[in-house]
Parts: structure tokens; C-alpha cells; sequence
């Protein structure tokens, strides 16, 4: 294995910007799930690797275990540089005997991590606008030297594509023993492309809020004629995946 295509631009989750929330992400993100798993399966399971997957930004781990679900005989990179939310991804890959000896777990940023030459599959859900235009050139330029013949990356775009102001509202909510988890979103422009979400993270006990966590953090806002551009000028081709309200994409060598 080498190195990742080389980079001036620093990733920006040098600083943990998951450290507040991360015990509420596994919970909270379930729903989402739900809905694009069954998709990101669809997408991979016909597909016989040349090579290793790549999560990008793995998060607690709920996308790897759906990728090590469909493609059964895959080493797989899971690729998360947030300490808690790590620490849920190590300990979801450990509680599954099939994923242990071939789910490896890296702690740099993508753009960082040490990746092996050739590219079976690339896998980033919900975290493309964590990277610059910068980046992502360098990300698209990774994939075209890489990814094996007949591989492909898969990713989805998260609305909104645009620099508007979100009002406030209930993001995701769920129940464990006698607490409900919640988290509720609200976002503004913040100039040269992004977003500033603002999350609030709560915990109730019946009708008591028992803690409270807030954090805010920078969203790269990318849409699709504006991906498909960027990867064209890099060798790569865009496809939609259905149902194309989701917003998923697989990307190919052209």
C-alpha cells in the first residue's frame, strides 16, 4: 500500500467535530438507514471487487456492516477520524464475527489515510460536504488512478444543494429504555459555497431535558451538475441510482 494522492489541503475533521454528539449519532441515524441501506446493498452486492472497499467516514459503523452484509468475502477500510464515533465503529465490527478479520479501522482523514493501491469499491454516505472543492478534486483524481476495472464509488448528495437558510426542525428522534434521544437542525449561509449547521442534541427523561449538547460545523454545498462536471473533468462518469429522490450516485471510469 502507498500513500493517498498527495494533498496541500488539510481535511476538516482535523479537530473532532463529532466529539459532543457522538453518542447520539449511531442512535439517531437509524431512519436513515432504513431507506438507503436497501439502496447501498442494491448498488454493491453484483459487484466482485478487484481489490478493497473503502468506507469514507465511517461513522459508527452502520454503513460498513450493510457493505460486509452484501459483499460477504470484501476486506473492507473503514475510514473514520472522529474518536467517538470510532470508538461505536470498533465495537459494532468487533460485536460481528464475519466482519472482524477483514473490516480494518483507520483513523486519518481520507485524503490522509494510508489506502492500497487499487480500489475495488469507495463507499461515502453523508459526507461529501465535509470536503472543499479542493478536496474533492483530489478525491476524484484518487478514484480515476485507482479503482479497479469494473469498480465504482458510491455516495449521495444530502439537500439541500443550495446556500439558503434552514429554519429549525426535528432532525431525528428515538428511544432507548426510559431516555428519548433527539436532534433538532437549523443552517444558514455562511459564504464561498457552505453551510453552517447548527445541531442541538438532547436527552429527555419523560418530559425532562436531562442534557444538552450543541455543535455546529461547515458544509461544503455540492449539486448534481456541479459533481457531474467535477468528475468529468477527471476521467469519471456520474449514474443515478433509483429511486433518484434519495439523491445516491454510483461514479465509474469512463
Amino acid at each position: 500500500m502507498r500513500g493517498s494522492a498527495p494533498s496541500s489541503h488539510l481535511r476538516s475533521l482535523v479537530t473532532d467535530e463529532y466529539a459532543e454528539s457522538a453518542e447520539y449519532i449511531d442512535i439517531l441515524i437509524s431512519p436513515f438507514w432504513d431507506d438507503f441501506g436497501p439502496v447501498l446493498a442494491d448498488a454493491i452486492k453484483a459487484i466482485d471487487p478487484a481489490g478493497p472497499v473503502i468506507d469514507i467516514g465511517a461513522g459508527s459503523g452502520c454503513g460498513t456492516l450493510a457493505i460486509g452484509d452484501a459483499l460477504p468475502m470484501a476486506e473492507i477500510f473503514a475510514v473514520e477520524p472522529s474518536a467517538g464515533l470510532r470508538s461505536a465503529l470498533l465495537a459494532k465490527v468487533n460485536a460481528h464475527e464475519s466482519l472482524r478479520d477483514r473490516v480494518t479501522v483507520l483513523p486519518e482523514g481520507f485524503l490522509e489515510a494510508e489506502l492500497p493501491d487499487r480500489l475495488g469499491l469507495v463507499v461515502a454516505m453523508n459526507v461529501i460536504g465535509h470536503f472543499s472543492s479542493a478536496e474533492r478534486r483530489d478525491i476524484w483524481k484518487l478514484l480515476a488512478e485507482r479503482l479497479a476495472p469494473g469498480g465504482r464509488a458510491v455516495l449521495n448528495l444530502q439537500p439541500p444543494s443550495e446556500a439558503v437558510d434552514i429554519p429549525e426542525a426535528l432532525a431525528s428522534t428515538g428511544s432507548i429504555g426510559r431516555r428519548r434521544y433527539e436532534c433538532r437542525a437549523r443552517a444558514e449561509p455562511t459564504g464561498d459555497g457552505t453551510l453552517t449547521w447548527h445541531m442541538t442534541y438532547r436527552t429527555y427523561q419523560g418530559d425532562d431535558v436531562v442534557d444538552q449538547r450543541e455543535v455546529s460545523y461547515s458544509w461544503h454545498l455540492v449539486a448534481e451538475p456541479q459533481l457531474r462536471d467535477e468528475l468529468a473533468q477527471a476521467g469519471l462518469r456520474l449514474h443515478p441510482l433509483e429511486p433518484t429522490d434519495l439523491g445516491m450516485y454510483a461514479i465509474t471510469r469512463t
